[in-house]
């Protein structure tokens, strides 16, 4: 019978596991506590000065940093974070919350999960970042649509927007260390006890192969030391997370087209592939590393067709950044988006989200595309009736609107929340229970839309310059404005509507 081991941990707590090794990671073999709340990760090899000091700042004073802030009980839900340190044995080990339910495999694969077994196991990104993991392998429920994929990925870019806000990167960002559900549009960062602090802890690994960033690869044979050698950083971990949410929303690899470039050495050709000779498969103006349909099996299919699903259905914010990563900054890493702006980016996103009419579609979402003539892009379902779609305006000083470059989708039973009626709010970790709260929604009654009115107290129709009580409606009309609050940061909602 397995013995439970007591210690005392480096923040004075009482730790137990049981000493039965559960897992084996690249540094550590990984322990139980007697009620699976969390683990007891040991390192196989001694730790150094360097890595001890490394690991108690992580445990301590950056982890205050995280959490012990405005919103630091949500961020624990997003950070695996370690919280003290052991030691037994001469070994260094890490006290490391046990995953969330939620991300272990409730249904698994296929066929009552016959096919691969992997029920009760952890949710790496891998399975659902494929194409054909997902169309043969995985359960349908375990899927999520294009909603929670989206949701999914607000969650990775705002976990690493609070970890480089913090001065740390991650080093490591890949589908192996960030857990995902998207059934329900989560995702949580692991593996946190290895992070690079600038300037004075190096990264303890380079990465994982396909979020390598192209100036690690290029420079991998250079002595650690030599100045040119580029170590993982910020700027790595924002070409990781690049590549995490165009594979969580496109279910393919921005990087690996059909180009050839070494016919005689593989392992030459793939070192060029993802270092210095880099390419998008959808760049503009050269195509040579398009994705040949010809040589793609039908499981991964559509999605590896970037021509019947290109990069630009993710929508205006979204397609922009991809741009910015892959095309601007691939090779020069100043010019790749930061996390900060995926978040805001991805946030805007969800407001241009719209239902598929087509029952039957697999993604149940699309992105409006800003026509007059919206289309879903995954089964081709055209819109029908009246779509009213808000264009946002908020005020800078009394009476003066600007553009926020932002819109908000319509469809019955759509909520709207502070972060639409002011600009200055946003819906991250530091929203007050209040401001998480519903404001109005929109029906569609008799042929016609309406907003209802649920908590704003200033609401007012500026086309009928009529104000409209909380418990209210104002009918969308095509050029109607509605003005949700008038205190500055408060928008203004300019209709436009499209009719099939």
């Amino acid at each position: 019978m397995s013995q439970i081991i007591t210690l005392t941990a480096s923040d004075g707590s009482t730790v137990q596991f049981v000493d039965e090794k559960k897992a084996s990671g690249g540094l550590k073999d990984v322990f139980f506590s007697p009620d699976k709340t969390y683990v007891v990760a040991f390192y196989r090899d001694k730790l150094d000065q360097v890595g001890r000091e490394r690991l108690n700042l992580i445990t301590g004073t950056y982890r205050d940093r995280v959490f012990n802030q405005e919103g630091g009980d949500y961020l624990k839900n997003l950070l695996c974070w370690p919280r003290a340190t052991v030691e037994h044995n001469g070994r260094v080990g890490v006290v490391v919350p046990f995953f969330a339910k939620h991300f272990f495999f409730e249904h698994g694969s296929r066929n009552d999960d016959q096919m691969l077994g992997i029920r009760k196991r952890e949710k790496e990104g891998k399975w659902f970042a494929s194409a054909k993991n997902r169309s043969k392998f995985l359960d349908p429920r375990e899927l999520g649509d294009g909603l929670t994929q989206l949701k999914t990925c607000i969650m990775m870019a705002r976990a690493v927007r609070r970890l480089h806000s913090a001065g740390l990167a991650h080093s490591d960002l890949s589908y192996k260390n960030v857990l995902v559900d998207p059934s329900a549009g989560r995702a949580c960062l692991i593996d946190l006890d290895g992070l690079v602090v600038p300037s004075k802890f190096p990264p303890d690994v380079a990465g994982t192969p396909d979020f390598f960033a192209p100036e690690v690869v290029a420079t991998s044979k250079l002595d650690r030391h030599d100045p040119n050698r580029k170590l993982p950083s910020r700027l790595t971990d924002q070409h990781a997370l690049a590549v995490l949410i165009y594979m969580n929303l496109l279910f393919r690899h921005p990087l690996r087209g059909d180009k050839v470039h070494d016919v005689n050495d593989t392992q030459r050709d793939e070192e060029l592939a993802m270092g210095e000779r880099a390419l998008f498969i959808e760049h503009p103006t050269d195509h040579s590393n398009r994705v040949k349909l010809a040589n793609v099996p039908p499981a991964e299919l559509p999605w590896k067709d970037t021509q019947k699903l290109p990069y630009t259905i993710t929508g205006p914010y979204v397609s922009e950044l991809i741009r910015r990563a892959f095309i601007d900054g691939l090779h020069h890493p100043n010019a790749r988006p930061t996390a900060d702006e995926w978040e805001t980016a991805l946030v805007k996103t969800a407001d241009l989200l719209q239902p598929c009419q087509n029952p039957q579609c697999a993604q149940k979402w699309f992105v409006f595309d800003n026509t007059t003539k919206p289309c879903c892009p995954h089964c081709g379902t055209a819109f029908r009736g009246k779509l009213p779609v808000l264009n946002l305006y908020s005020s800078h000083k009394e009476g003066s609107f600007r553009t926020d470059n932002h819109r908000l989708m319509v469809y019955s039973g759509q909520s709207a929340f502070q972060w639409h009626s002011s600009r200055l709010v946003f819906p991250n970790e530091r929203l007050t229970p209040e401001q998480a709260k519903r404001v109005g929604y929109f029906v569609f009654h008799n042929d016609d839309w309406y907003f209802v009115n649920e908590a704003l107290p200033s609401l007012r129709d500026v086309t009928a310059m009529q104000d409209i009580p909380v418990g209210g409606r104002i009918k969308l009309e095509d050029g109607g404005q509605i003005l949700f609050a008038r205190e500055t940061g408060g928008r203004l909602a300019v209709i436009q509507m499209v009719s099939q």
